[in-house]
């Protein structure tokens, strides 16, 4: 699991040599504009919601000791539960309306790598805009309810001295998973159908958490980080799924 982990973080060296080689940055306008606004959206939503949890979670609290330190504690609870929720929305909604822009760039990336001629045809699902946006709306709503179910319960650790400090570490894991997982799906999307391509990231859990720490840690960078995570970690997971699925013989090419 370690070693396919750093491979997925190894996968982004030279992203932006290739992205430049072939053309790409002209498909991550439209997407780099989604994720701009869906960004500010919710950074709006979560610093204007963030002191109301925090006093919600105080009431919990009936004593008068100690209740100004639970109130702290409370707010910054309350923050952590925010920008964790905030974090989980914002990728999935950037990459489920990002599935029609992305397929071209894979599927760009993915006949580089297989080293394919003008007049060679790169067998594949064909599937159209609907399609591709369908898919990814569904594969991203699928994985936001399970990284919910996942994070409500990592959440509550953190009431847990010590604990807390690994529950935020399992926190990122889990939410770079899922980052990951999105990623990789936009070359996926055209090999395998619904069921396939979950089973094929879940045999390569290493690859997907990987990419995702990349992506988490570029959210980070201010205003700079949400404008460049998408071309970076959707080219980078293209170049891995791409070696990924040529390993096990999965990609096609008609000579005629």
């Amino acid at each position: 699991m370690f070693k396919n982990i750093l491979k997925g973080i190894q996968a982004y060296s030279g992203t932006f040599k290739l992205m430049s080689q072939l053309g790409l940055w002209k498909y991550f306008m439209i997407p780099m504009l989604i994720s701009v606004v869906t960004a500010t959206i919710i950074g709006i939503t979560a610093y204007s919601l963030s002191d109301n949890i925090g006093n919600f979670i105080a009431q919990i609290w009936v004593w008068e000791w100690g209740k100004s330190v639970f109130t702290a504690i409370s707010s910054f609870i309350g923050g952590v539960i925010i920008i964790a929720i905030g974090l989980i929305l914002y990728k999935h909604i950037i990459m489920a309306l990002s599935a029609p822009f992305m397929s071209p760039v894979s599927e760009k990336i993915e006949r580089h790598y297989m080293g394919l001629s003008p007049k060679e045809k790169h067998v594949h699902r064909n599937t159209s805009f609907k399609d591709q946006l369908w898919r990814g709306i569904r594969i991203n709503l699928r994985n936001l309810l399970k990284e919910l179910l996942l994070t409500i319960p990592i959440l509550l650790l953190k009431f847990i001295p010590v604990v807390n400090i690994f529950s935020t570490i399992l926190l990122f894991l889990v939410q770079a998973y899922y980052a990951g997982f999105g990623n990789m799906d936009y070359t996926l999307e055209r090999h395998f159908k619904y069921r396939d391509s979950i089973n094929f990231v879940g045999k390569n859990k290493g690859i997907a958490i990987g990419n995702g720490i990349v992506f988490m840690l570029c959210l980070l960078i201010p205003i700079i980080g949400i404008i460049v995570v998408l071309p970076l970690s959707v080219t980078a997971a293209s170049t891995k799924t791409v070696e990924l699925l040529k390993a096990e013989n999965k990609l096609v090419i008609d000579a005629a």
